[in-house]
């Protein structure tokens, strides 16, 4: 019988690699596995789809939070404290003027949906609660990322969603991945909560890619007290990095590839002597359980796609050759390929998370020379490159963090500071049915207060789950079946579509 406890040396998906060899000294790769999978399934009724503007989702997280005032909220006739060192510049839109720092985003300003008034009441690095529809946050759940109280991820909602509507656990295809790697697993930050599948189930957690490559770049310093160097890939990489499965997503070194489609041939030569029960219902559900532990090892698909090197050089290039810069283009790949929702997660790298927004000091040499021309080569390149394609209109683009920074900028520290600031920021959305060239909301005269039109993390979701053709009444269920709405308290803002 397959062991469900024991080693915690997981496979991407939640299946332990000590269980993976269990299976295989049975005989019989898949029964085993596909009854687990199973029993962890949930149980409650199917979601039924509205009409989807957005056949897929590319979800940019910024981790850390970019200040609103160099970003899309300046305010160039505020005082110098509130201000600071960079100016406002004009936009490809009438009467929009954005940081200065983003010159190429201010010629695709026509394209976007620029929020300036999103806002919740949590001022820490909340990333599980403004991924989530989960009602209420603390402290000490940023670093339990596998607390009861979380919610699943946007991701995993979709997963499950679509696992409900279509009745297939796995495709060929995962719906739900992660780059460029799981999530803060290469900083200081290795615990971060944010996105999981919650009470889903592990199952339900992104399919994790990895990357294969250094950094060429040393980054300015996140902090004057910081000695190390960090040569952060997330600043440059060499042409040759590649993006690969994560190491639980591949067959472990003791079963080859032969022995493995040769256990796949006997387990169809199996079921054939099944097809009795299978007539009474006694395995109804095996074919998709068997497809999805099988998807576990992975899919030349899914490879094909992360393979940035069959793009041209030139292509790369427009993109920015770094880290998020190689991962947006792997995730216009994998929607491409048919991925529903693909995530780039621009997180920490290093000592103290080296290449967080998190700017508690050197706020403007660190924006200057590093974040914001990265963010601003990759993400401009990202929207026109879809466009080119003509995929943006059926590709949703979110790209948000925790909170903003505070509006009056901290002097004491060496290069300056903003803090936690979460009141009122700023988000970015294109794409997948949102508007074109349109501001939403308003802050006040410093950028501190929501004055109209307050637009919440579950507002976000609530709408991009509504472009995805999800009906605001779906629910997830809890580990005790009981429904919980997909957002939480979101509602679809009318004040974003297009």
């Amino acid at each position: 019988m397959l062991p469900l406890f024991g080693s915690r040396k997981n496979f991407c998906n939640g299946v332990s690699r000590r269980d993976l060899l269990h299976i295989g000294a049975a005989g019989a790769f898949a029964p085993g596995l596909a009854g687990a999978l199973q029993a962890e399934d949930a149980s409650s009724g199917r979601a039924t789809a509205g009409t989807a503007r957005a056949k897929s989702a590319i979800f940019l997280f910024l981790f850390g939070s970019p200040p609103q005032h160099e970003t899309f909220d300046p305010k160039p006739d505020a005082a110098t404290e509130i201000q600071g060192e960079m100016k406002a510049i004009p936009t490809s839109l009438p009467g929009l003027h954005i940081g200065e720092g983003l010159p190429q985003t201010a010629q695709i300003a026509d394209r976007l949906t620029v929020v300036r008034s999103m806002t919740h009441p949590y001022p820490i690095h909340c990333c599980a609660y403004v991924m989530s529809g989960m009602p209420t946050y603390s402290v000490p759940l940023e670093t339990s990322p596998r607390a009861p109280e979380h919610w699943p991820f946007m991701g995993s909602v979709v997963d499950y969603l679509e696992t409900q509507k279509s009745g297939i656990r796995r495709p060929e295809m995962p719906r739900n991945i992660g780059l460029p790697w799981q999530f803060c697993s290469r900083g200081s930050s290795s615990n971060q909560a944010g996105p999981y599948g919650a009470f889903l189930g592990q199952s339900f957690d992104p399919f994790w890619t990895d990357f294969n490559g250094s950094g060429t770049t040393v980054v300015p310093k996140l902090a004057a007290a910081q000695k190390e160097d960090v040569l952060d890939p997330h600043g440059g990489i060499a042409a040759g990095g590649r993006f690969q499965l994560s190491p639980g997503c591949k067959l472990p070194q003791e079963i080859s590839s032969r022995r493995f489609d040769a256990r796949r041939y006997l387990l169809n030569q199996f079921d054939q002597s099944r097809l009795q029960l299978a007539r009474h219902g006694a395995a109804a559900g095996w074919n998709d359980q068997q497809q999805r532990a099988f998807s576990l090892i992975g899919s030349n698909r899914i490879r094909a796609a992360l393979d940035v090197q069959q793009e041209s050089a030139n292509l790369r290039e427009r993109y920015g050759m770094t880290l998020f810069g190689q991962s947006c283009l792997a995730a216009r790949r994998l929607v491409e390929a048919g991925a529903r929702f693909v995530t780039v997660f621009w997180d920490p790298f290093g000592p103290h998370g080296a290449s967080v927004w998190d700017t508690h000091s050197n706020h403007f040499p660190r924006l200057k020379n590093y974040l914001l021309p990265v963010f601003d080569q990759t993400f401009s390149a990202l929207i026109t490159d879809l466009e080119d394609r003509d995929l943006l209109d059926e590709t949703l683009v979110l790209c948000t963090s925790e909170h903003g920074r505070t509006p009056k900028i901290d002097s004491k520290p060496p290069g300056a500071a903003r803090h936690h600031w979460s009141r009122a920021y700023s988000s970015v959305f294109a794409g997948g049915g949102m508007a074109r060239g349109r501001v939403v909301g308003r802050t006040d005269s410093i950028g501190g207060d929501v004055e109209e039109t307050p637009i919440s993390p579950k507002d976000m979701q609530a709408t991009a789950y509504h472009l995805l053709g999800f009906p605001s009444t779906a629910t997830v269920p809890d580990q005790l079946a009981q429904p919980h709405p997909i957002a939480g308290d979101g509602q679809v803002r009318p004040e974003l579509l297009g």
